[in-house]
Order: C-alpha cells, then sequence, then structure tokens
C-alpha cells in the first residue's frame, strides 16, 4: 500500500507543480499585457503633451513680438509727431503758419 500512496503522491505533487506553472505563467503574461497597454497610453499622452508644448510656445512667440509692438507704439505715443497727428486728424488744429484747404461741397 505505501508504494501505490508514494505513485499518487508524485502526481499530485506533479500536477500541482504544473497548475503552478500554469498560474504563475498566466499572471505573468497578464502583467506583460497591462505594462504594454499603459506604456501605449503613456505614448499617447507624450505625444499630446508634446504638441501642446509646441502650441504654447508659438504663443509664447507671438505674445513677445506683440509685447514688443506695443512698446513700439508706446514709445511712439510718447512723441511730439505723434501729438501733432493727433491734433490734426481728430481735433482739426493746425499750426499757425499752416494753411488749412479744404474741398468744395459738390452741388447736385
Amino acid at each position: 500500500m505505501k508504494a501505490r500512496g508514494t505513485g499518487r503522491r508524485k502526481r499530485k505533487e506533479r500536477l500541482g507543480n504544473r497548475l503552478t506553472m500554469i498560474g504563475i505563467t498566466v499572471v505573468v503574461l497578464s502583467m506583460a499585457v497591462i505594462v504594454n497597454v499603459k506604456n501605449t497610453s503613456m505614448e499617447k499622452k507624450v505625444m499630446e503633451y508634446q504638441a501642446k508644448e509646441e502650441s504654447l510656445m508659438r504663443q509664447v512667440e507671438s505674445e513677445k513680438k506683440r509685447s514688443a509692438e506695443l512698446e513700439e507704439r508706446r514709445v511712439y505715443v510718447q512723441t511730439k509727431q505723434y501729438i501733432e497727428e493727433v491734433a490734426k486728424q481728430k481735433l482739426g488744429l493746425v499750426k499757425p503758419d499752416e494753411i488749412l484747404l479744404k474741398p468744395a461741397p459738390k452741388n447736385n
């Protein structure tokens, strides 16, 4: 009887070892699939962030140009030439030695 019990035990151990190996293999394969899916997801996010970074860099450059233009405008607005232009255009003022010529109105 002991001989028979030992054979059954060995078969149970082999079956247990096979089931353990299959279980470990399934766990490792499922972890590999999960890592692959996460990697793909992370690559997509990296691409999105790179596109967003490029867009923001273009906006920064645009705003720098706009800032320079505004600074030039601010300096120009403080000049005497600008003040004279505004006085002529908006207020209709002229210098004392200038003659203002207006076109004659058209009579229909």
